[in-house]
């Protein structure tokens, strides 16, 4: 007879057979390899991140001047959300930083209004946004001024999230996420993914460069991953933490913030507890045996956007 073994969401810990429990490890993890394809941005999002960076780039060489302009944010650690993310770009600018971010912005996003009339053009800290294409071709660029370091410890001003300077590393945190994403391969990436979609789908007001962090560090501690899991256990673990602020894992710059306002932090955590509930909801009816309904709790998790079951 064959050893009695309990199921904690998908991984093999009693109640079933192992054979059946084999079976329903697949079942829900193959949902979740088809939610997350269909995460993947689409080869039209993909080729945009390109369309408009050289025309951006000639309009910052000739009123600024530039040192580096790379592409950065999800399209770059290959964590972008279909049709959700947006294209974006940082440049290294070679004008002195003006006192405020403010004025910094403000001077960005004339000289890029100037020379696209007929587009819309904002301010979205920390960035200006210009929306291409009526906005189907969002592109967002990030101002930065190197502060210290080369190459991969390179740490930039940028605007802060509520007005002054944040100390960034962009180069630094691609690498991490990229050497968390080696073991399991795209674990890292995945998850924030995951996350990510969580947060468009349900418009839930926090940084996707926090819960990306965050993702990559939680992963940077397992050997191996299994979607339902993982995905509930660092949910678990915002909610512990209460959303706090983290140490940046690169050690390069000062913590790193998951909300804007007190605001948005009350509706952040009311959020994540609902997801929290669901998620337990979905491992619970793994655990039983009942595929429908742990694919449903998934289904509303994500706000209508998980597979079906069957």
């Amino acid at each position: 007879m064959q050893e009695r073994q309990e199921l904690d969401c998908g991984r093999v810990s009693s109640v079933r057979t192992g054979a059946y429990v084999v079976l329903v490890s697949l079942s829900v993890g193959a949902g979740f390899q088809a939610f997350l394809a269909s995460l993947v941005p689409t080869p039209t999002q993909v080729a945009a991140t390109t369309k408009h960076k050289d025309s951006v780039r000639a309009v910052l060489d000739a009123r600024f001047g530039t040192y580096r302009f790379f592409q950065s944010g999800s399209f770059s650690h290959g964590t972008g959300v279909r049709y959700y993310s947006d294209v974006d770009y940082f440049a290294s600018l070679k004008t002195t930083k003006p006192q405020s971010s403010d004025s910094a912005l403000a001077s960005l996003k004339g000289a890029l209004q100037s020379h696209y009339p007929s587009t819309t053009v904002k301010v979205r800290r920390p960035a200006v946004v210009i929306e291409f294409a009526s906005g189907l071709e969002t592109f967002e660029l990030v101002p930065g001024w190197l502060v210290r370091g080369t190459d991969n410890s390179r740490v930039y001003h940028i605007p802060g999230p509520r007005g002054g300077w944040l100390e960034s590393a962009p180069d630094a945190h691609r690498a991490y996420v990229n050497d968390s994403n080696g073991k399991p391969a795209g674990g890292a990436k995945g998850l924030a993914r995951l996350l990510k979609a969580w947060k468009y789908y349900r418009s839930v007001p926090v940084s996707s460069f926090y819960l990306e962090m965050r993702a990559a560090k939680y992963m940077a501690g397992e050997d191996s991953i299994i979607w339902s899991i993982d995905l509930r256990r660092i949910l678990s673990e915002l909610s512990v933490a209460d959303l706090a602020a983290m140490n940046d894992p690169s050690g390069l710059t000062g913590r790193i913030h998951a909300y804007s306002s007190d605001s948005s932090k009350a509706d952040a955590l009311s959020k994540l507890e609902r997801a929290l509930t669901r998620a337990n909801r979905a491992c619970t009816a793994e655990n039983e045996g009942r595929m429908p309904a742990a694919f449903e709790a998934w289904d509303v998790l994500f706000n209508g956007h998980f597979p079906s079951y069957g």
